[in-house]
């Protein structure tokens, strides 16, 4: 492989890291963040003051999830082309859409707090059960993207095909299901 591809400058620094140091981190910020998510979505009161924008965030998030999605089939394309270059560009752009749509996720959280699925009947089982796979999945899928970016990024690649054959299709069903719940709120709940 690295007669195709040669590893950033900037993964030289996380080689120095041990994985095992780099696993706990990863931990450690990924349960810091669901404990976060988890009292901003139902525990906290949405902010007294709003602005005209905060109603507009969900359908950036579904198009920050959409991005992801195009992002991850385009680097799942690429790697089955043996084009490590472009896949690595596209799984970073999912990242960053990733940590867009998170970031505009907690905005409007922050303001809006819990969205109620108000629809009742059939329907409303169909929206939780995505709902409840997409958040239990969406919990697992942050340690396991930045389990598999620390992997590329130092160089493990026969690790990082380990993991990310776990991680790719988690967080494509987190990003598509986002997309769908978006909808779903918007048209029918």
């Amino acid at each position: 492989m690295s007669e195709h591809f040669s590893l950033p400058e900037q993964s030289k620094i996380l080689q120095q890291v041990s994985a095992k140091s780099a696993f706990r981190i990863i931990v450690g910020v990924s349960l810091a963040a669901l404990l976060f998510l988890v009292w901003l979505i139902y525990w906290k009161e949405g902010a007294e003051t709003s602005y005209s924008w905060v109603p507009y965030l969900p359908a950036l998030n579904a198009a920050f999830n959409s991005l992801s999605t195009v992002f991850l089939l385009l680097g799942l394309n690429e790697i089955r082309k043996r084009n490590f270059s472009r896949h690595m560009k596209f799984m970073t752009s999912a990242f960053i859409a990733s940590a867009m749509f998170l970031t505009s996720y907690v905005i409007y959280h922050h303001f809006q707090g819990d969205t109620k699925f108000l629809t009742e009947g059939i329907i409303q089982y169909i929206y939780y059960t995505i709902l409840i796979t997409h958040i239990a999945l969406s919990v697992f899928v942050v340690p396991m993207v930045l389990s598999s970016f620390y992997l590329a990024l130092t160089g493990n690649f026969q690790k990082h095909r380990k993991v990310s054959k776990w991680t790719f299709p988690i967080w494509l069903y987190v990003s598509i299901t986002g997309v769908v719940i978006f909808f779903m709120l918007k048209f029918i709940g």
